[in-house]
């Protein structure tokens, strides 16, 4: 008896999906998750370490592949490239009109305290709120960051700190609950 294994399958791990409506048609598009934050932030140029793959999805979990005749109709070309750009670019319009946020990262200094409140001072630009300090033979700071500015925090700490400090992720996402009004 043999089992059969397909080699044809592209298993895409640490996915965002990015979503576009157009045309009457859903189309989708999978990215690396902490590119694409960088990519509309205007950090990340290169549209290649961005994209998980250069196809143009109707469905990526189920890996269908949008159809040329459908590409073409709504975005009048079926250069995938291009069309990753346009995608990407509608999420940076959206947040132009509608108050959209990131989720904040809820994270975890634990200093040196001689180094840590030099240091505070540095990290202070990048944290959004800071929720607790509690200065004992180290100093413990508990607050929110925006994600994107996780890996400058990181290099910081061990950087400033020389390897003394650390950093833990308390939660990936903190996010505000309420109602919007929408008009």
């Amino acid at each position: 008896m043999s089992i059969f294994t397909p080699t044809n399958q592209i298993r895409l791990t640490n996915v965002a999906v990015v979503r576009m409506k157009r045309a009457g048609k859903r189309f989708e598009i999978a990215c690396y998750k902490n590119k694409v934050v960088g990519w509309r932030s205007g950090v990340e140029k290169d549209l290649d370490e961005v994209l998980q793959t250069h196809s143009v999805f109707v469905n990526v979990s189920k890996g269908q592949v949008a159809k040329k005749e459908d590409l073409i109709s709504a975005f009048g070309t079926d250069d995938q490239t291009e069309i990753c750009k346009q995608a990407l670019e509608v999420i940076k319009q959206l947040k132009e009109k509608m108050k959209i946020e990131r989720a904040h990262m809820r994270l975890r200094f634990i200093l040196p305290v001689n180094e840590g409140k030099k240091l505070k001072e540095k990290l202070k630009p990048l944290i959004k709120v800071i929720e607790s300090e509690d200065y004992g033979q180290q100093l413990e700071i508990v607050c929110l960051i925006d994600p994107g500015c996780f890996r400058e925090v990181d290099e910081l700490i061990k950087k400033e700190t020389k390897g003394k400090g650390s950093l833990e992720v308390l939660s990936l996402k903190d996010v505000e609950e309420g109602d919007e009004k929408f008009e």
